[in-house]
């Protein structure tokens, strides 16, 4: 057994003050009550909230502060992340990795901004790994990048056994979100901290889940901080024989006999992609992906009542009616 104390911490988040000197205060609480705790991690943007006004440069005081705060309880911090403007003036989503000596020792910035809703944050392009010395490789991705496999996929490529994964999901696809962490622990054979804020900061249910998709762990909607010791040879040993002596996703995947042309920008096999409009935010009474046209080659529906079985497309509605479409 190789046994790692990992503590979420899920709390109100506010989106108009500081929530910093509470992030410490839940840090000097969290130690007093659980002092074998190895590491703690807490939601996507906690520190300053889901607005980018707050930006700031990467290295600042708060950072310091949490540096210091690690280096007291000898832990690993990983206090969410938050908004950073670099000297370009470009917005990034950031999270930094701090060690129990109170370095810097990873930063990662969120490669899927949730667009079109965060339309002012830039997207990262570097991944995130780091390794705990006589422990394991740990992976780090923020919220939506969880949403594309190929993220995880890279992740554990590079050796991550654990997915640290802080979210603000405040929207009401947390259901779906949940759904995918699971999946994304099964398919990837890795723990999943899943952790989310309250307030401006989230709807709650933060999740822990293990390598057989196994939920350890589930809040609920109020404050939670809740330490879990893993086992990281629960991972190797899965890797090796599959869940449950069964699938071995990863050597499949190793050893596979096709490569994906849709990796290829140029190969043409994403086309249907390009049919899809602009990434943009839907407005009022939107029509649109209410009309379809099939993709030549494919196979046309018989005509429905009312089109012109030339093209298939919608002749003029019967006056006072309305056509969707």
């Amino acid at each position: 057994m190789i046994p790692f104390a990992i503590a979420g911490v899920q709390m109100h988040v506010a989106a108009l003050h500081s929530n910093v000197e509470a992030m410490r205060h839940r840090i000097d609480v969290l130690m007093a009550r659980f002092p074998w705790t190895q590491m703690v991690l807490f939601s996507e943007l906690a520190p300053y909230g889901p607005l980018p006004r707050y930006a700031q440069p990467f290295l600042n005081d708060t950072v310091a502060q949490f540096c210091e705060d690690a280096r007291r309880y000898g832990i690993w911090l990983i206090p969410g992340s938050m908004f950073e403007k670099d000297d370009h003036g470009r917005i990034y989503n950031t999270s930094v990795v701090i060690n129990p000596e109170g370095e810097i020792v990873a930063s990662y910035r969120k490669m899927f901004p949730f667009r079109p809703y965060e339309s002012e944050v830039d997207a990262g392009t570097e991944f995130c790994v780091f390794d705990v010395p006589e422990v394991g490789r740990f992976g780090l991705s923020i919220c939506y990048d969880i949403w594309f496999p190929e993220t995880t996929r890279q992740l554990t490529a590079m050796g991550a056994e654990v997915l640290l994964h802080p979210v603000l999901t405040g929207t009401t696809d947390r259901d779906a979100e949940l759904a995918i962490a699971r999946a994304t622990a099964a398919q990837f054979q890795c723990y999943v901290f899943d952790v989310n804020g309250l307030g401006a900061g989230g709807v709650g249910r933060s999740c822990v889940i293990d390598p057989s998709a196994t939920v350890l762990h589930q809040s609920a909607g109020q404050e939670d901080m809740f330490p879990i010791e893993i086992d990281m040879s629960q991972v190797r040993r899965q890797r090796e024989t599959g869940m449950k002596g069964l699938g071995q996703v990863l050597k499949s995947f190793r050893d596979r006999p096709v490569d994906f042309p849709v990796y290829d920008r140029t190969s043409g096999t994403d086309a249907f992609l390009h049919t899809l409009g602009p990434l943009a935010m839907p407005g009022k009474n939107s029509r649109a992906g209410l009309h379809y046209d099939m993709p030549q080659g494919g196979t046309r529906p018989a005509p429905a009542a009312g089109t012109d079985p030339a093209d298939q497309r919608p002749t003029a509605p019967p006056q006072g009616k309305t056509l969707i479409g």
